[in-house]
């Protein structure tokens, strides 16, 4: 069947909200590994992970953090009271469009963002007072154009803080919907990988969210090489496929960044990688791409959603499409590629560096769920029913698998 005409309803299965996992265990790398290696399947702890890896290996890990991307403000009322109360989820930075940009803007910046009870918000100004490293800080909303399903927001405070330093003083940490409960305390630090760097996500790459320094080091004393890639991860990775093929379903653009050594790296190991997590995975094969559009004299090296199963690329091995993205980052004198990518990897898409994936149980009927079946050539079902039927925690807070096609 073409990719397109894939139903979604085939990807279906029963997840008892008694499998969620609502917290993480107290001991991230206690937590349950899944091993599926060429259709037989077995089960250890997460610990373990690095007598699975072959030595000298490359793994890739996503170092984005996440940022407190829920802000919560009251309208004002009538007579000085407090009135709606209006929620701003800031998705991706408008002005100034680059992330670390913005973070460090004093004054003003603009993100383009969801807002919950818009309704309400008729017009004017939202306004709060904060505090911001022991300083009164006004900090004000206004709208700005609608810019698909959100609105771009104007923001301004009468301080040089950092936007940084201010969404750290008021935002939330937006922990994913479907564990129904508020963001704790305990999720600010449960909630980032250990190994989170840049700032950008408003979810977490969550397969990485089992390791511990003591497996990293593991991993180091087996000389597996480990590089970073930053992949911003979106709200849209929630986005639930509400169309009956995945044809008619869109999907979000994320922000990626790759450092010039990452890629050199990739080379040296015959193009080749484990990926930790889905978001690396994305980052990783979109890399071969973006290369082929580097050989075809592209400027804008963004991946479409449907790019990968187009006709019309040229053919390169993966070693080939990496060294034209470098060559592209020579000609433009430029030692981290950034680019976007809107990349969907269901059945029907061929792999072309990821040999090996570590991942979290997905929800049912998801573009996750997509990737992971492309990545097992189908046998999705046998590894979540395994997962099911043996005490296996599912989604962010859960336990995760290691994929060996």
């Amino acid at each position: 069947m073409e990719t397109q005409h894939i139903h979604i309803q085939d990807y279906n299965y029963l997840l008892p909200d008694e499998r969620i996992a609502k917290f993480p265990l107290e001991q991230r790398d206690a937590s349950k590994l899944l091993v599926y290696h060429g259709g037989n399947i077995s089960e250890d702890t997460f610990r373990h992970l690095p007598e699975y890896l072959p030595k000298g290996a490359l793994m890739v890990f996503n170092n984005t953090k996440v940022v407190r991307a829920r802000m919560h403000f009251r309208k004002e009322g009538t007579q000085g009271t407090l009135g709606a109360h209006i929620e701003i989820f800031v998705l991706e930075p408008a002005l100034p469009a680059e992330y670390q940009e913005n973070f460090q803007c004093r004054g003003r910046c603009s993100w383009y963002c969801l807002i919950g009870n818009l309704k309400k918000w008729k017009g004017g100004t939202l306004k709060q007072e904060v505090m911001v490293g022991g300083t009164h800080v006004l900090l004000c909303a206004d709208k700005g154009e609608a810019h698909g399903t959100s609105l771009r927001i104007d923001f301004s405070w009468n301080s040089s803080h950092s936007w940084a330093e201010i969404l750290e003083a008021t935002g939330e940490l937006p922990i994913p919907p479907y564990l129904n409960r508020p963001t704790e305390a305990s999720d600010l630090v449960t909630y980032q990988t250990v190994y989170s760097k840049v700032k950008g996500s408003v979810a977490a790459p969550t397969a990485g969210l089992h390791f511990t320094q003591e497996v990293l080091q593991a991993l180091d004393s087996m000389g597996i090489d480990r590089e970073e890639v930053t992949l911003h991860v979106g709200a849209g990775t929630f986005k639930p496929v509400k169309s009956e093929e995945i044809g008619g379903h869109e999907m979000h653009t994320e922000h990626i960044a790759v450092q010039r050594h990452t890629i050199e790296k990739l080379l040296r190991h015959g193009g080749c990688a484990i990926a930790v997590g889905t978001t690396s995975v994305r980052t990783l094969e979109s890399l071969y791409y973006m290369g082929l559009l580097a050989m075809q004299g592209k400027e804008d090296l963004h991946v479409e959603q449907w790019l990968p199963y187009s006709t019309c690329l040229p053919k390169a091995d993966t070693c080939q499409a990496l060294q034209a993205l470098l060559d592209h980052m020579d000609r433009h004198g430029v030692d981290v590629l950034h680019s976007t990518t809107q990349i969907i990897i269901a059945p029907g898409y061929n792999f072309h560096v990821v040999k090996m994936m570590l991942t979290n149980f997905h929800q049912p009927q998801s573009t996750l769920l997509l990737l992971v079946s492309a990545f097992v050539r189908g046998n999705w079902r046998s590894i979540y029913d395994y997962a099911l039927s043996h005490g296996f925690r599912f989604l962010s807070y859960g336990d995760s698998s290691l994929l060996i096609p």
